[in-house]
């Protein structure tokens, strides 16, 4: 009886335990004093009484497509959620707005933006990504991200 070849890829082991270990991280308390102006979105949020997000809103990324996307959840199901991804100097790179979708897998309203940026990337973070929820003013912790960089 011989032995299998084993795969010398650990890829599916650490995305699984980055974006648990992301999921998990992101389940703290969104920071105190945050506001829109933080990520660069209009300060002009509705504040809604009903079928307000739970608590801890958090973001996790993949990459889909050749392409850099963010994922989160806890968001208001139904409401409308802003995601920005910037470089660690403050610079945006891309945003975008959705609607939290209901997912099984995913407490809460879930939350996905796929952006332009090439994934996957050269290790190293040098950028975050972040996401508020227009329908209770909260935002999300903050996500650090590669952002790909062409050097021409």
């Amino acid at each position: 009886m011989g032995t299998l070849p084993r795969s010398t890829s650990h890829w599916p082991r650490r995305f699984v335990l980055s974006a648990t270990a992301l999921a998990v991280l992101g389940l703290a308390a969104s920071p105190a004093g945050a506001t829109p102006s933080d990520v660069g979105t209009p300060a002009g949020s509705t504040q809604v009484g009903l079928d307000k997000a739970p608590q801890g809103l958090y973001l996790f990324q993949y990459t889909y497509r050749g392409h850099l996307k963010i994922g989160g959840g806890n968001f208001t199901l139904g409401g409308k959620v802003y995601i920005a991804v910037k470089y660690n100097s403050g610079q945006l790179r891309y945003h975008g707005n959705v609607i939290a979708k209901s997912n099984s897998g995913v407490p809460g309203g879930a939350a996905y933006l796929e952006t332009d940026i090439a994934a996957p990337c050269a290790p190293g973070n040098n950028g975050y990504a972040q996401a508020y929820d227009y329908s209770t003013g909260t935002w999300s912790p903050k996500l650090p991200v590669a952002i790909c960089v062409r050097f021409d």
